[in-house]
C-alpha cells in the first residue's frame, strides 16, 4: 500500500560504511520540506493523491489561478508543484508539511523519476545492437541495424521492429531500494544504490510497495 511519500533532488552519489564496516553506495537526496497544497480523495476527485511543493518562488512570477490555488490552502507558493498519488490521504492535510524523516533507515522504497536524455541515437546504443562486421567488403555499415522487413510481403515494417530514435527523458521507476539514512535536520535522504535522472533531477521516493521494510 503506499501511504507515504516525499518529494527530493538528486545530488549525487557516495559511498557509506555499515555497522560491519562495509561499503554501501548511497544516493544523496536533498529533501526540502514539501508543504501540502492540496488533499485529494476518492469523494471529491475520483482517487486519492496529495499536491505537494517546495521551495520558494516570487508571487510576482505566478499567475492569478496559481495565486489563488496557494492562497486558497495558505501555503507560500514553490519552486514546483507535483502530485503524489497514495492510496490513503486520512493522515494528510492542506499546511501541513513533509520532511525527509517520514521514512527510516531500513524502509523499503521506490524512487520515480526522469531518466537522462540522450537525444536521437542508433540501434548500437539505444538497443545493444552487435553491429554489423567491419571486414569482408562491408562498405559504411558497421553501425547500421541491418534488414528491418519483408520484400513484397506484406512491403511494411511491423510495429515495435527496434530501430534507432530518441532515447532516454523517459519515466522510471526503481523499485525496492533501501534508506540507509534520513536527516531532517540536514534535509537529506541516503539511499542504497542508484535512482533515476540527472543530478539536480527531481525524484518522488514512495514507501515500496513489493518489499516489506527489514
Amino acid at each position: 500500500m503506499k501511504n507515504k511519500a516525499v518529494v527530493g533532488k538528486k545530488v549525487g552519489m557516495t559511498q557509506v560504511w555499515d555497522d560491519d564496516n562495509r561499503v554501501v553506495p548511497v544516493t544523496v537526496l536533498e529533501v526540502s520540506p514539501c508543504r501540502i497544497v492540496q488533499v485529494k480523495t476518492e469523494e471529491s476527485h475520483g482517487y486519492s493523491a496529495i499536491q505537494v511543493t517546495f521551495g520558494e518562488k516570487e508571487a510576482k512570477k505566478l499567475s492569478q489561478p496559481e495565486a489563488g490555488h496557494f492562497a486558497k490552502a495558505g501555503v507560500a507558493p514553490g519552486t514546483e508543484l507535483l502530485e503524489l498519488r497514495l492510496d490513503d490521504v486520512s493522515e494528510f492535510d492542506a499546511g501541513q508539511e513533509i520532511a525527509a524523516d517520514i521514512f527510516e533507515a531500513g524502509e523499503m522504497v521506490d524512487a520515480i523519476g526522469t531518466s537522462k536524455g540522450k537525444g536521437f541515437a542508433g540501434v548500437m546504443k539505444r538497443h545493444n545492437f552487435a553491429g554489423q562486421r567491419a571486414t569482408h567488403g562491408a562498405h559504411l555499415v558497421h553501425r547500421m541495424p541491418g534488414a528491418v522487413g519483408q520484400c513484397a510481403t506484406p512491403a511494411r515494417i511491423f510495429k515495435g521492429i527496434k530501430m534507432a530514435g530518441r532515447m532516454g527523458s523517459d519515466k522510471v521507476t526503481i523499485q525496492s531500494l533501501k534508506v540507509v539514512q534520513a536527516d531532517a535536520e540536514k534535509s537529506l535522504l541516503l539511499v542504497k544504490g542508484s535512482v533515476p535522472g540527472p543530478k539536480g533531477g527531481t525524484v518522488v521516493i514512495r514507501n515500496g510497495i513489493k518489499k516489506a521494510s527489514n
